[in-house]
């Protein structure tokens, strides 16, 4: 029996580090850190405002650095990115209705009942972009209601209103592309001086005006105009 000791020692060491292994690996691939690596990687930096629906893989978050937010799912494995101003606004469904909402430019319609949902709880983000318009966040649904991460009706209640305000500061801060743009075009332009036309330079300029010579120079002159030559004075007397 003794000389079995060391072996099952051996493997009670072995089954110790691969549940810690085991352990380990579960917490890395935990699905709230997995969308949050996700989100990380495609904001560029830390999310400031993070919400995940847990056990739908299904997450949204801000990064307000790089002006930039981004949804994911499949647990951070797809991920969509958007500017914050490409962002409308949020909707707060409880059982197909829209209980509160917050959009750009309206104010915010909070929730008054945190209670009473019977089937679903959702957050729906709406965007400016033709493609993918809208991204749900299933925050409860009566289904799930036995799992473990799964929050209760009032939680995910307090939740979604707690997004929609989240909202509204966001839209306070960050004004939308189309207000900036229709500024841009309303603003008066200033109008930059023009230069006067270029003239072509004349054929024939006129000469530059004559300037008073010193007594001296025209004294010179004279002299070359009528020479004295004593040689002819001679031979004439």
């Amino acid at each position: 029996m003794t000389q079995f000791g060391p072996l099952i020692v051996l493997i009670g060491l072995a089954a110790v580090l691969l549940a810690a292994l085991g352990a380990v690996v579960a917490w890395y691939n935990e699905e709230g850190r997995r969308i949050r690596r996700g989100l990380r990687r495609v904001l560029k930096g830390d999310t400031h405002a993070l919400i995940i629906a847990y056990g739908r893989g299904r997450g949204a978050g801000f990064n307000f650095f790089s002006n930039t937010m981004a949804v994911t799912w499949d647990a951070g494995g797809w991920c969509l990115i958007y500017k914050i101003d490409e962002l409308l606004g949020a909707e707060l469904i409880i059982d197909g209705q829209v209980v509160g909402r917050s959009y750009r430019g309206e104010p915010r319609r909070p929730v008054d009942v945190l209670g009473g949902a019977e089937k679903q709880v959702m957050l729906r983000l709406v965007f400016d972009d033709p493609k993918y318009p809208d991204f749900g966040l299933e925050l409860w649904t009566a289904s799930r209601t036995l799992r473990r991460s799964e929050l209760k009706t009032d939680e995910a209640i307090e939740e979604g209103n707690r997004w929609l305000a989240r909202m509204e500061s966001v839209f306070r801060r960050q004004p939308s592309t189309a207000r900036t743009r229709a500024a841009h075009r309303t603003a008066p332009v200033e109008q930059e001086p023009q230069a006067p036309p270029f003239a072509a330079p004349e054929q024939n300029p006129p000469a530059p005006p004559e300037t008073a010579k010193p007594a001296a120079a025209k004294a010179k002159d004279a002299s070359q105009q009528l020479p004295f030559d004593d040689a002819d004075d001679d031979e004439g007397a």
